[in-house]
C-alpha cells in the first residue's frame, strides 16, 4: 500500500465499522425453527433470496415470506426483524472517532453489501451511539439494495470510482472480505484487509 499517494477512502460497513456476529442470526432463527444453527447456515448458503435481497430484488414483504418458508413458520414481521438483525452489534466510539478524523483528510465514501431492515437498524445504531446520521460521517453512501449490485462483483466498484471521478490508485477500500479486496486490486485500487471487528488503521497519510 502505498500510503502516499491515497486520496480516498472507501470504507466497508458490517464487521469494518459495525461490529457483526452472523452467528447470533443463525442461532435466532434456529431457535424460531428449532434447527441446528450449522444447517441454518448451510441453507442460508443455498438460497438465493438472500442475495436477490441484497440487490434490492424484493422486497422487504417478499423476504419476510421467504423466511417464513425458510423457517417452516408464520411469525410476525418484527420477529423476523429482530432476528435477522441480531449479527449487527454496537459501534464502538473509537471507530466514529476514526472516520471523523478520516472525513477531514480524505474524500470517504461508505460501500455496503447490505439490505433495508439491516440499513435500518445500523442506522438507529449509529444516531444512538453518536446523535449523527450515518451519511454525515461520509461524503456519500453506497448501499447494495439501492444499487442494484453488490461486492465482489467489479460493476459495483467500478460504479463508485467512474461516479465520483475516483482514481483507482489514488483510493483506499477497507474490507474484512477477500474476495471483495481482490476484485478491488484488479481494478488498481489500494486495499487494506482486516480482520473482522479489528479495524484499526494509521491515517498518517497525506491525504487532500
Amino acid at each position: 500500500m502505498d500510503r502516499h499517494k491515497i486520496r480516498n477512502i472507501i470504507f466497508d460497513l458490517g464487521g469494518v465499522i459495525v461490529n457483526i456476529n452472523p452467528h447470533l442470526t443463525a442461532q435466532a432463527f434456529a431457535d424460531l425453527s428449532g434447527s441446528d444453527p450449522v444447517d441454518i447456515m448451510e441453507l442460508h448458503q443455498s438460497h438465493s433470496f438472500f442475495t436477490e435481497y441484497e440487490k434490492g430484488k424484493i422486497t422487504d414483504e417478499k423476504f419476510r415470506e421467504h423466511i417464513c418458508e425458510f423457517i417452516g413458520k408464520n411469525v410476525p414481521d418484527e420477529v423476523i426483524d429482530r432476528a435477522w438483525g441480531a449479527l449487527l452489534l454496537d459501534i464502538p466510539r473509537q471507530k466514529v472517532n476514526l472516520l471523523a478524523q478520516a472525513k477531514e483528510k480524505y474524500r470517504t465514501f461508505l460501500l455496503s453489501n447490505t439490505n433495508h431492515i439491516h440499513q435500518l437498524k445500523f442506522s438507529k445504531t449509529m444516531k444512538d451511539t453518536t446523535g449523527i446520521d450515518i451519511e454525515n460521517y461520509f461524503e456519500k453512501v453506497y448501499y447494495s439494495y439501492e444499487m442494484g449490485k453488490r461486492k465482489p462483483d467489479e460493476d459495483i466498484f467500478v460504479e463508485v470510482l467512474q461516479e465520483n471521478k475516483l482514481i483507482p490508485d489514488e483510493t483506499l477500500l477497507i474490507d474484512d472480505s477477500l474476495p471483495n479486496i481482490e476484485t478491488a486490486k484488479s481494478l488498481g485500487m489500494q486495499t487494506l484487509h482486516v480482520e473482522r471487528n479489528q479495524m484499526k488503521i494509521d491515517l498518517k497519510m497525506n491525504g487532500r
